[in-house]
């Protein structure tokens, strides 16, 4: 073995551009594979572990207390399919003015509850104490990162009771409640509901958790169940904004493992071909076949482990700001995605350099079998006949010669040729998907603001730093901004924190009134909303509400409630949010006014003089220019670009090492030209011209199915619904960019090796003659 490892050495010294070539390839398939793999498991394993920590409910049930009493709900712990339950906890709704603890004005859900263990939902306190004391209350924090102690003692006052004071923080992964107070308090708020938090023997799909509770409540009255929430739409909610990113992460690590399998078996491939007449001496100094085959394997493995070991941790780098922003917003309990799961390193740290191993097999025990006298000789060139048949076909054309030459060569190894041809394609499909992808996203982004004009932002003062309240009314303020030069549309909003029946999460809505012209191109399906118990929400919204277009809810806000009907689906919106018409928000909060305005100024209208005018017509409005950018369009627009520039370049790699070795190949026929006349720029346009054809064959191919990807990645985004508009982005200019894409990676590929070649003397390549 001391004889292999010295040769072995011996050989990455001698070829250390062959050995830079093999490690560079792995460090960049490494680094593809492992940014795929560490946002694919960030979107569950996460979740999974917190919800497991604190014994998350499977279910969280809501009675009516009118119609089923507290011991008919205890007995359904003891049902068969139950694992585990705690409850009946007495459930109340809590009105909350605007901007307590930061929170929009509207309802809290809050829970009675003694303590926060128990075998369901076992609540993670971040600050202060338990509410135990009559008059002491709880909040679920959601927010990343500790309240601290300074909100401690906030009051809260209760319309009709005693007022309430928050002694602690926490968060629960089940998301059962907004808040909660002692049994003693809950007393006093009047509960009409109950709350039953269950976890079932069988849970992993919704199926199964409807069939539990069904089993767990028989015998109940009828109409007792009022509202149902699962485990499984929260830890959709948790992955929500991840998961519109899995379909790009997804095709994009596909085409890069594709890539890295096909440039490191052709690489490594090549590189024991080439090294026949190496492994002919070694055979002929006396190393059995089995040592030779030990040499190339220990040669080829010691760039792999490097490349491999670099990708892993360059990787590891790269993947933790994208986690960051994939989660950006996440607000359930506390789970984390700032680590990466272990597996995905190690799984890149092991399987790559197996798939170096394993692809120099194959040409390694073909050399195994090879005598030393043929081994020798091997390699030199093509073998006779092979290729020659098309060469004289296209030397007997009028194309120059350099020309003819060049396109014959993929013919002399058709095996080689393929793989390169192959991950040509791949490059295009990666190009071609992220330029789709690009174009998809930049028209997402221009929703809203497609007549070229700003949006003003205008708020009241009544919450600012200096508190200070405007002194027109509402409509005064609409009615001035629409006077104002410049404005071309005014838009009213208020937001309120809502209760929507059956469900234990608040619900943000959006109320609005005057200028609806971004329903124009926001609105995907249905219409929007004109009157009444009208609203419109995004598909992430709907999809873990289960609802749809034509489904019935009922909203509650300040006592009061309103039965509203879903009209239509926006392009994207908050998964905790809806829309719905200024009538909806006078019959729910009579005489409320409106918090903020959006003004739509006229195309080159100027922003500042405008925002100037508004500070002059009243120091509680303040206005500000909304910010044109998307972070979600600036998020995949950056995951694309950084997964085609390496793809792009592991696919150049791979075409560089193919143009590496036909050139040593034809070291012999490259001298004999050059002494029959061939000039330098002669050499470079044949060896170029060999990799043009592929590259733009590689288009041909590579175009459609990156259309394909695209169409596949922008149809199967869950927080964003594109209109077919924004998906039919693909025209003549841009195909025809995307044909020249392969020709530039089989020429950026071929450039290095055809100069080299041009600059090899005559006198070095056949002294040996």
């Amino acid at each position: 073995m001391s004889a292999v490892w010295r040769a072995s050495r011996a050989a990455v010294k001698r070829r250390r551009l062959q050995t830079f070539v093999v490690g560079l390839v792995v460090l960049c398939s490494t680094t593809t594979v492992l940014l795929a793999l560490a946002l694919l498991t960030a979107a569950s394993s996460p979740f999974d572990k917190a919800y497991a920590e604190q014994r998350g409910a499977h279910t969280v049930a809501a009675f009516d207390t009118t119609k089923v009493s507290p011991e008919q709900l205890a007995r359904t712990a003891r049902q068969p399919g139950v694992a585990a339950a705690a409850g009946p906890f007495g459930q109340a709704v809590v009105d909350i003015p605007k901007d307590w603890l930061w929170m929009a004005g509207g309802t809290l859900s809050v829970v009675g509850r003694a303590d926060p263990a128990g075998p369901v939902d076992r609540i993670e306190l971040l600050e202060g104490h338990w509410a135990t004391a009559p008059g002491e209350i709880v909040v679920n924090w959601s927010v990343q990162g500790s309240p601290g102690t300074a909100l401690l003692g906030t009051r809260l006052e209760v319309p009709g009771g005693a007022p309430l004071t928050v002694v602690g923080f926490a968060t629960s992964m089940s998301k059962s409640a907004s808040a909660w107070v002692s049994p003693e308090t809950m007393s006093t708020l009047h509960p009409t509901s109950a709350q039953m938090l269950y976890r079932f023997t069988d849970s992993a799909t919704e199926a199964e958790l409807s069939a539990g509770l069904a089993r767990a409540t028989t015998g109940l009255p009828e109409e007792a169940l009022t509202g149902t929430q699962t485990y499984l739409t929260l830890k959709q909610a948790f992955s929500a904004l991840a998961d519109s990113y899995l379909p790009f992460m997804t095709l994009f690590g596909v085409l890069g493992l594709l890539v890295s399998v096909l440039i490191v078996g052709n690489v490594v491939s090549g590189a024991v071909v080439s090294g026949y007449r190496h492994i002919g001496v070694l055979k002929a100094l006396g190393f059995t076949p089995n040592q030779v085959v030990a040499v190339y394997l220990t040669m080829l493995s010691v760039p792999a482990v490097v490349g491999c070991a670099l990708g892993t941790l360059a990787g590891n780098a790269l993947a933790g700001p994208i986690l960051k922003v994939a989660f950006t917003g996440i607000d359930v309990g506390r789970a984390s995605v700032g680590d990466i799961s272990p597996w995905v390193s190690v799984a890149c740290l092991v399987g790559m350099p197996l798939l170096v191993l394993l692809t120099a097999m194959v040409p390694a025990l073909r050399a195994h079998r090879l005598p030393a006298a043929r081994a020798i000789s091997a390699g030199a060139a093509p073998r006779t006949g092979r290729g020659l048949r098309v060469q004289r076909m296209l030397g007997a054309t009028r194309l120059p010669r350099p020309v003819s030459l060049g396109l014959g060569q993929p013919f002399a190894r058709p095996a080689r040729t393929l793989l390169t041809l192959a991950a040509i394609v791949l490059g295009v499909t990666t190009v071609t998907l992220s330029t789709g992808l690009t174009s998809t996203m930049a028209a997402f982004g221009n929703v809203g603001k497609e007549d070229g004009g700003t949006r003003i932002h205008v708020t009241t003062g009544g919450s600012g730093k200096d508190g200070t309240p405007p002194r027109l009314s509402d409509v005064q303020i609409e009615e001035q901004l629409r006077s104002l030069p410049g404005a071309k549309g005014v838009r009213a909003r208020a937001l309120s924190q809502a209760n929507m029946t059956g469900q234990n999460q608040p619900v943000f809505a959006d109320f609005y009134r005057g200028d609806d012209s971004g329903y124009k191109h926001s609105i995907v399906r249905g219409r929007a909303p004109a009157a009444a118990g009208e609203v419109v929400a995004g598909p992430a919204f709907l999809t873990q509400r289960g609802l749809k277009l034509g489904d019935r809810v009922t909203l509650e806000l300040n006592g009061r409630k309103i039965s509203a009907t879903v009209v239509g689906q926006v392009i994207e919106g908050n998964a905790r949010a809806l829309e719905a018409t200024w009538e909806s928000y006078t019959q729910l909060a009579p005489g409320s006014p409106a918090s903020e305005y959006t003004v739509r100024l006229a195309p080159g209208a100027d922003a500042r003089a405008y925002a100037e005018a508004v500070a002059a017509l009243d120091p509680g409005l303040h206005a500000s220019v909304l910010d044109s950018s998307n972070a979600g369009t600036a998020t995949v627009i950056t995951f694309s670009t950084v997964f085609t520039v390496l793809l792009t370049a592991v696919a150049s790699l791979g075409v560089f090492n193919t143009v590496l070795l036909n050139t040593r190949e034809r070291r012999r026929d490259l001298g004999m030209l050059k002494s029959i006349g061939m000039t330098p720029r002669q050499v470079v346009v044949m060896t170029v011209t060999s990799v043009a054809g592929l590259g733009a064959a590689g288009g041909l191919l590579g175009i459609p199915l990156g259309i394909v990807a695209h169409r596949l990645a922008v149809d199967h985004v869950g927080v964003v619904d594109f209109p077919e508009h924004m998906k039919d982005v693909w025209h003549a200019p841009q195909l025809a960019a995307m044909l020249l894409a392969g020709v530039a990676i089989a020429v950026l590929g071929a450039l290095v090796p055809a100069r080299a070649a041009a600059r090899t003397t005559i006198a070095s390549v056949l002294h040996t003659e």
